[in-house]
């Protein structure tokens, strides 16, 4: 039971993620992608994630315990029992990315990969999650290091579709999250955490939802305007924004939870959208596609 809560506490999907993003930018500026490189790069991602989701769960033991969503994780259930023990659990990992990511790549991927850590376990967790309802917008840098940790994987100098790219991914965080927390609202209310649809309502937070969409969807255009991505990127960003916009617009005229779980299982469709059609603007010749 102890080994299951502690990979429990590494929160592998959201890991999952953060890694297949690093994958994005590593793809997005390799003029060939070694199999070999993205293996370790995924690993170093997935440590580095996992370390800071397990020192997220860590100082956040005391309210997870007074919401039925995170009722049951390691540290509150008492899957895992000795709290100081996780604790260097997370560092382990978090150490462990780091050391990876420099020995096999550079010292820039380690410091974007730590850089994300950060950002989400101290600038996120411990600073601003119960201290204003812009946690999630400063917060979601954290997963913009991710892209940036994926380029300098293959050259540091190569900067500006990974910036382009870790912009819309900061973009996309507050639009999926400000849905999940319309769901989950009553859970953040117990625990006294000012997420946006708790002390501004749904409807409010549905009108932000739409707003911060309009400038994700424009951001993702970003680079055909800076000549990093064709045509194809294009029609494929635009036909996912606009589905993306389609529903923020459907949630802001009924904020209903239904609606917002739609806006929330598409967020990621979207960004898997977007991500995806990088990888096939740069790698995939239009003759295969038929084009």
């Amino acid at each position: 039971m102890q080994f299951r809560g502690y990979i429990e506490l590494m929160k592998l999907r959201i890991g999952f993620l953060i890694a297949v993003s690093a994958m994005a930018g590593y793809a997005a500026v390799a003029q060939q992608v070694d199999a070999w490189q993205l293996v370790v790069l995924f690993v170093a991602m997935l440590l580095g994630s996992s370390g800071s989701a397990v020192f997220n769960q860590f100082y956040d033991r005391d309210i997870d315990g007074l919401m039925p969503r995170t009722a049951n994780r390691p540290l509150v259930k008492g899957t895992v029992q000795d709290a100081n023990r996780a604790l260097w659990f997370a560092g382990t990992l978090l150490l462990s990315g780091c050391a990876i990511a420099l020995l096999a790549f550079n010292w820039v991927v380690a410091l974007h990969l730590f850089l994300g850590a950060f950002v989400y376990g101290i600038v996120y967790t411990v600073w601003l999650k119960r201290l204003h309802w812009t946690n999630i917008i400063i917060g979601g840098a954290a997963g913009s290091f991710a892209v940036l940790a994926g380029a300098a994987a293959v050259d540091p100098s190569l900067w500006l579709l990974p910036a382009l790219m870790a912009i819309t991914l900061f973009l996309w965080t507050p639009s999926h999250f400000w849905s999940l927390a319309i769901l989950i609202k009553d859970d953040y209310a117990k625990a006294g955490v000012p997420m946006l649809p708790v002390i501004a309502g749904d409807a409010v937070c549905a009108k932000w939802i739409f707003a911060n969409t309009v400038a994700l969807v424009g951001s993702a255009l970003l680079p055909v305007v800076f000549g990093e991505l064709g045509w194809l990127y294009a029609i494929v960003s635009t036909g996912f924004g606009a589905r993306f916009l389609w529903l923020n617009w459907k949630l802001v005229r009924d904020p209903s939870k239904d609606l917002a779980r739609r806006n929330f299982l598409f967020s990621m469709q979207y960004l898997a959208g977007v991500f995806l059609a990088v990888v096939i603007d740069k790698h995939v010749p239009l003759s295969v596609l038929g084009l």
